[in-house]
Parts: structure tokens; sequence; C-alpha cells
């Protein structure tokens, strides 16, 4: 797949294009991009994806920071798993809000040749949201485009949508969440230096540096599997503010027990695939009884966990998704 962040480079000739923010690329986008891919394809069209870095919402005001489920570099690997051709991923800021949606459609007639369009049943683009569904089926009339409108994708009955993914996470509920998206919830990050704490208390930690606009579940300990450039091994996992210990407001702090692992993991990328939720954090009333937890939590995350399957690397996943989606 070929990965732009212009369309100034791009001169195709009867694309087929489908356009959305595709944050985590969850099950819904993955039927929508698994179907478009293949239609694109049986009438020999390029399969071209067009997103937005920073998320249209973001940039508007109308959702909290942090709450990404993915990075532009993560969901672009997710994409390409799915067999796109090109991806676009179109800077957004406050004049591209502002322009109409005729201007970004002639646009994307004039560098893609655009034949053929997909969108989502609530799509809508351009100033006010004005290119909305009968928006744009009137410019593919005057432009030279057809429109494919795909409906909601429902899992148990219900809308899966990124919104609803993001709620799970801050609830808690990373098994709702990993269902949703059709994999664990995954949070990468660089292993840092920490305060030796959980050494001292016979339960080393790696101490990970996340990309601060990352969405991350409530605060907890969890079942998750820890991946490394050597390999994927079971962990327990804290996220929070460490009340036992800190006594004032402190930040939180995302931190690791690998089992049946030992090494040096300082300056490496870590990914944590979240599993399951184990318990709220809370304060002990003492560094021993936080011990003795600790050990009950690692018996309990082996338990879930023997329960699960390793991850697979993000293509692969993206793959496996899609065959999952055609069932």
């Amino acid at each position: 797949m070929q990965h732009f962040t212009s369309l100034e480079p791009l001169h195709l000739s009867g694309a087929w294009v489908t356009i959305g923010a595709f944050d985590g690329v969850h099950r819904g986008h993955q039927a929508l991009l698994r179907a478009f891919v293949t239609e694109a394809h049986a009438h020999a069209a390029p399969a071209v994806v067009v997103t937005f870095y920073p998320h249209p919402a973001e940039v508007l005001g109308n959702r909290p920071n942090p709450f990404y489920l993915s990075t532009p570099e993560e969901k672009a690997a997710l994409i390409a798993g799915l067999g796109a051709d090109v991806l676009i991923t179109h800077p957004f800021n406050r004049q591209v809000a502002r322009r109409r949606a005729r201007d970004f459609m002639e646009d994307l007639q004039a560098h893609l040749g655009l034949r053929r369009l997909w969108v989502g049943y609530d799509f809508a683009l351009g100033r006010n949201r004005e290119g909305d569904i009968p928006a744009l089926r009137r410019l593919g009339e005057a432009l030279g485009y057809t429109l494919h409108v795909v409906e909601a994708y429902r899992l148990d009955g219900e809308v899966v949508s990124s919104s609803r993914i993001r709620k799970a996470l801050a609830q808690g509920e990373v098994a709702l969440a990993g269902r949703l998206l059709g994999r664990p919830y995954a949070v990468p990050g660089e292993v840092v230096p920490g305060d030796g704490r959980g050494r001292l208390l016979g339960f080393p930690t790696a101490n990970l540096a996340v990309w601060p606009r990352r969405m991350m579940p409530a605060a907890g300990v969890y079942a998750c599997w820890a991946e490394t450039a050597a390999g994927t091994h079971p962990a327990v996992v804290n996220l929070g503010v460490r009340p036992t210990f800190e006594p004032h407001p402190a930040a939180p702090r995302l931190e690791a027990h690998l089992l049946d692992f030992s090494g040096d993991l300082y300056g490496q990328t870590l990914t944590l695939h979240f599993i399951a939720r184990l318990r709220p954090e809370q304060r002990f009333p003492s560094a021993e009884a936080l011990a003795a937890q600790i050990a009950r939590d690692v018996a309990a995350a082996r338990e879930t966990l023997r329960r699960s399957r390793p991850p697979t690397p993000a293509n692969e996943a993206a793959k496996q998704q899609s065959r999952e989606v055609a069932k």
C-alpha cells in the first residue's frame, strides 16, 4: 500500500474512494473496507482510502483529549492489512474545516479521477457538515461519480462505533472494547525508568511512556499480553496513581509486570494488549498487603490469559479480522 499525506502527488484515473476517520479500525470499519476493496478490485479500480489527522472532532472541539484509539501509523498498518492500494492521511485544521464540500470533492476528482465513492450511513464533510449523503449524491451527478452508502455494522444488535469503544474503555470494560475492535485493545509505549518500588515488592515492572493523546482504560489492574521485539509474555498491568504510595494526587502511570520473564527492556517498545480487568485500583494499608494482593492478581491473570491467545502482528491481525468479518 502507498501512503501519502497530501493529494498533490497523486494523479490517478477511475479510483474508487472511501472517506472516514477510521479511528481504531474497528469491526464496522473492517466490514466497510473489506467490501470496498473487494468491489474496487473486481472492477479493476484502485481502492483509495482517505482519512484525516488530527481527527476532525478534536480540531472542532467536540471530543475530550486524549481519545485516540490508534496512531496514524497503527491505522495505516491495519488499513494496509485489509488490502487498500492507497491511503491518504489528509491534514485537518480549521482552514480545511471551513472548506465547501464541493471544493473538496473537486480536489478528489482532479487527483484521483473519482468514479465511485463509499461512505458510512452517517457520513458528512465540509463546512457545517454540508456534504451529507443527499448533497454528496447531488455532487456525484455534477462531478461524474456514483455514491454507495454502507449501513451501520451491528454486533449483538448494537451499532459498533469508535465512540462506543471509548465509552467501554472509560469504564474499564476492555473485554467489550476488544470485541468491538475485533482484537484486544493495544497500547504501545517506550519502557522508561521508574522508582523501583515494584522490584522491592518482588514484582518488578516495566514503566511505559505512552503517546499522551492515546485513550487509556479506566484505572485498575488488568490481565494483558505484553508484546516485545523478542516475544510475547503474560502480564499483570497496573494503570493508575498508586494510592498506596502516593499521599497526594499524582499523574497516572502504566506499569507492567511480565510473568516468566527476566531481562532489560529499557528503551524498547512494549505493547500491552488488554484482555480483562481484574479489579479497580485501591489503597492498601501496607506494602506487604499490596504484595499479597499482587500475588493474587498474578494467579488471576494466569488463569484469564490461559483462556486467550497471544496477539499477532498488526498486519496479520487485520487480515484475520477481515476474514472474521466475512463469516
